[in-house]
């Protein structure tokens, strides 16, 4: 009796706040679309609860990476992600995450990609969606990769050892540039959702490692302060939240939005905890628990740029002219988000160089995943 399933190596990790499966590139198939169909089929998609496979019925823990050496002579490793959403069931390979790449490191080191050093290793990893560069640095003493660590990050319980990140040549990641549309805030309006009438709300359009939509809660109705299920639950906000987004993805010339997780939307408040700016980030279709990396780049990248939306409620110092350093602290639903960005305030406007942040991964399992032999035949 032939197989009615292909196995696939692959190795359970958490990145950051998200986990999925990673792929070594050549275990996959080559073909983006047989590619795309076999993910969704790993992870359990188009069923929302993901039951069948891997993804865990959210947004966070239904990602995918796929990694191999890089192809690129400015760079170690490659890395694919792959976005798989458990409500549309869509594959979308357009925007990275910065949470799963956390565990990019410690897969590549520990399949050979890169040879480990001693007490660290750094590298530099080509995000293939994007086409950006990250620095990456890793513990590894004794050229083996640890996991274990003091470093601790909202929204994942215990400490584990510290990735170090740096993103450099974010802006325009995915739209033609940091401001698709030339202005920092502008004014849409929308079908009424939560009043009878049209809604009219300002935004900012930003692509600073992540295109986003940037609203002020207050112009949506809310606090800021809401937790993801009281968002999650407002059907009339939802709604008016996603309308908003695809006018704005239509803005940004990333055309019908309609199936795609970019952009991806914030709303944003004044901080109540000391840090610089609050941030509820909807992946879209799901508030994230707590922030995505790539997202909290944008956002803070948008706190010190005059005239957004974000630096109307950040706690932001103004930047000095010329190049310079700036901190974010980013309020989100399970904590705070440190961000250090490389910024340049010209006559032109700001410009941002780099975006850097601190993660943390863990491997949980190694071991074989199966898809049936009608998603991909032996």
């Amino acid at each position: 009796m032939p197989d009615e399933q292909r196995s696939i190596p692959c190795v359970l990790m958490r990145g950051g706040t998200s986990r999925g499966p990673f792929f070594a590139a050549g275990e996959l198939p080559a073909d983006p679309e047989l590619r795309d169909a076999v993910l969704a089929a790993v992870m359990g998609s188009p069923t929302g609860r993901q039951i069948d496979g891997l993804g865990g019925g959210t947004t966070v823990s239904s990602k995918v990476a796929v990694v191999g050496p890089s192809t690129h002579p400015d760079a170690d490793v490659d890395y694919l992600f792959a976005q798989i959403d458990p409500v549309w069931g869509t594959v979308d390979t357009k925007p990275t995450c910065g949470n799963m790449l956390a565990g990019v490191g410690p897969f590549a080191i520990e399949h050979g990609f890169v040879s480990a050093g001693d007490p660290s290793t750094s590298l530099i990893v080509r995000n293939v969606n994007t086409d950006t560069f990250i620095d990456v640095v890793c513990r590894t003493p004794g050229g083996e990769v640890s996991y274990d660590g003091d470093c601790a990050i909202d929204g994942v319980d215990g400490t584990a050892a510290p990735i170090e990140l740096r993103f450099r040549g974010i802006e325009g990641s995915v739209a033609c540039s940091m401001l698709p549309t030339g202005r920092t805030s502008e004014v849409v309006t929308v079908a009424g959702r939560r009043t009878d009438g049209p809604t009219e709300v300002e935004i900012t359009l930003i692509d600073v490692a992540m295109p986003m939509v940037l609203a002020r809660a207050s112009d949506l109705g809310c606090t800021g302060r809401e937790t993801p299920d009281e968002l999650e639950s407002d059907n009339a906000f939802m709604a008016l939240m996603e309308a908003i987004r695809r006018e704005a993805g239509s803005r940004m010339g990333l055309g019908d939005v309609s199936e795609s997780v970019v952009p991806k939307f914030g709303m944003l408040a004044e901080p109540q905890h000391g840090g610089t700016i609050a941030s509820r980030y909807f992946t879209p279709t799901q508030c994230h628990p707590t922030h995505a990396v790539s997202g909290a780049i944008c956002v803070a990248a948008a706190s010190v740029m005059p005239g957004t939306v974000a630096a109307s409620l950040a706690a932001a110092p103004r930047l000095p002219e010329g190049r310079s350093d700036a901190a974010i602290t980013m309020e989100h639903p399970s904590g705070k988000f440190d961000v250090s960005l490389l910024a340049e305030r010209r006559a032109d406007g700001v410009r941002i160089h780099a975006g850097g942040v601190t993660r943390t991964a863990r491997k949980i399992m190694t071991g074989m995943v199966y898809v049936p032999t009608d998603v991909w035949p032996a």
